[in-house]
């Protein structure tokens, strides 16, 4: 019998787990939300009898005791033969509080206390979830449409085994990402937001790429670079990750970062990788 896609959602409260459950349900995901997770291996039984083979599970913290049991749920799947793939979305605690207040809506955790306190001991509760986790996105500065954006790279090709690499472009000044594996810091290049005509322009456009790749720090950095990625990235594909995602950072986000990160992403695609780009913070002011 075919062995079924399962995506289980996970994460912290308020951070897009219901976005997510929708963008998964118009993918073709049966989508179940909230259900204990130890009796998730009946349902996926249930499910392949009648031919439905892409299936959605949302687990938190409202599972109460059940959520403990997750772990235990998800080696049994992978043992089965399953494809199961667990995203963990998460956002910053002041984004969370925003959002909360926004709703005004009570934390499952807070009960008496402050939201930010229902947060933290959210964080920790989860912990050890997130750090298996096969995707974690920040949700922070990103839209409902961005979240979209992002799940539809991951899941709607689900059926290939294939590795996927995202490449990010970032700014220090507009905080470090939280949902990458490798990180990156570009600022000792020369920074075009000096040059005036070359202020204006990104790093996706030719005069500020050729400023930035012409540097000999710049190429001596992507050599080594892709020495190590070319050490790194088949170490990952043997061990079965089935997502990467690089960062690199400079000082807004704007020009260095974004040039290398299209750089690396070139790279990868001629070694055959599949590979995706994001710069989050261009043009940010």
């Amino acid at each position: 019998m075919d062995q079924p896609t399962i995506a289980i959602i996970t994460g912290l409260s308020g951070a897009g787990r219901t976005s997510a459950a929708k963008v998964l349900e118009d993918l073709g995901y049966f989508v179940i939300d909230n259900m204990p997770p130890q009796l998730l291996t009946s349902v996926v039984s249930l499910f392949q009898q009648a031919s439905i083979m892409k299936i959605a599970l949302v687990v938190d913290v409202r599972g109460q005791q059940f959520f403990h049991e997750l772990d235990d749920t998800i080696a049994e799947l992978d043992a089965s033969g399953a494809s199961t793939t667990l995203l963990y979305l998460e956002a910053h605690d002041d984004v969370l509080v925003r959002r909360y207040e926004a709703g005004r809506r009570i934390h499952p955790l807070a009960g008496q206390d402050r939201i930010v306190d229902g947060i933290t001991r959210e964080r920790e509760l989860l912990a050890g979830l997130r750090a298996t986790a096969d995707l974690v996105i920040d949700t922070s500065g990103l839209s409902v449409h961005d979240l979209r954006d992002r799940l539809h790279t991951v899941f709607q090709d689900t059926d290939s085994p294939e590795m996927v690499t995202n490449i990010l472009s970032f700014g220090f000044k507009h905080g470090i990402p939280q949902d990458v594996d490798m990180l990156f810091d570009v600022r000792f290049l020369p920074n075009p937001h000096w040059v005036p005509e070359l202020r204006p322009l990104t790093g996706l456009d030719a005069p500020v790429r050729d400023y930035v790749l012409s540097q000999e720090k710049a190429q001596a950095f992507l050599t080594r670079l892709f020495a190590l990625l070319d050490l790194v990235v088949p170490a990952f594909h043997s061990e079965g990750k089935r997502y990467l995602t690089i960062g690199i950072g400079c000082t807004g986000g704007n020009h260095r970062s974004v040039a290398l990160a299209e750089a690396v992403a070139q790279y990868l695609r001629d070694q055959g990788e599949s590979v995706t780009t994001r710069h989050r913070d261009r043009m940010v002011r």
